[in-house]
C-alpha cells in the first residue's frame, strides 16, 4: 500500500523506501507533478558505504560491522559498498593499521601508507562512477574515519582526524558519514 505525505504530494511506495524511518534525502521518491497531471519518478544519488558496514567480512580481523539499516540501502539498490583496504590490495585478515600523522603503519611498523592511498583511489573511483554524493563510512578506521581516528600506538587512543579515504572523499565534495552519524538521523 502507498503512503502520501500531504503537505508535499510526496508518495512513498513499498520496495522503494523505508518510509517515515529515514530521511527523504536517502531515498527513490515519486512525486505528483500537478502541471503534468501524471507521477514523475527522480532517482536519488546512489550512496557510497563500506563494505563491512553492508556486512561482508573484510575488517581487518575477518570479521563484521554490521549495520542492518545500512545492508538495507545496499539491498535496496540504494547504495554501493567497497572496502578500500580490499580494493588497495590489502589481504582479510589482515594485520591492523593505524594512521601515524600523514602515513598508515600497520602494527609491525610496516608502512602500508601506498595501499591505503590506492584503495582510497579506487573507492573514489566506485563513487563517482555510480554518482555517489555521500557516502557512510566506519567510524575510527584509518581508511574510512571521519572526526576521529586511532592515534597510531595501538592502545584504543583517538585523536582528531581522517582515515585516508575519507579525507580524499570530502576533498573531491562527496558528504561523509560516520555509520553512528547516519543512524542518528534516522
Amino acid at each position: 500500500m502507498r503512503k502520501t505525505e500531504p503537505e508535499t504530494g510526496i508518495i512513498f511506495l513499498p520496495g522503494l523506501c523505508f518510509c517515515d524511518t529515514m530521511p527523504c534525502s536517502f531515498l527513490r521518491r515519486i512525486f505528483f507533478c500537478p502541471f503534468y497531471s501524471s507521477f514523475t519518478e527522480m532517482q536519488m544519488p546512489m550512496i557510497f558505504v563500506s563494505k563491512c558496514l553492508a556486512g561482508s567480512r573484510c575488517r581487518y580481523d575477518g570479521g563484521t560491522n554490521l549495520v542492518p539499516a545500512v545492508r538495507a540501502l545496499v539491498d535496496q539498490g540504494l547504495a554501493v559498498a567497497a572496502c578500500p583496504e580490499e580494493l588497495g590490495g590489502l589481504p582479510t585478515p589482515r594485520i591492523p593499521s593505524e594512521c601515524c600523522g600523514e602515513r598508515v603503519r600497520n602494527r609491525e611498523g610496516t608502512d602500508v601508507t601506498a595501499e591505503f592511498e590506492a584503495g582510497a583511489k579506487a573507492a573514489l573511483q566506485i563513487a563517482q562512477e555510480n554518482g555517489c554524493e555521500t557516502a557512510i563510512l566506519k567510524a575510527r578506521s584509518p581508511s574510512c574515519g571521519k572526526g576521529c581516528i586511532y592515534d597510531g600506538h595501538f592502545c584504543k587512543k583517538l585523536t582528531a582526524g581522517n582515515g585516508v579515504t575519507a579525507k580524499l572523499f570530502l576533498r573531491n565534495g562527496i558528504e561523509v558519514l560516520t555509520e553512528e552519524e547516519y543512524l542518528s538521523r534516522l
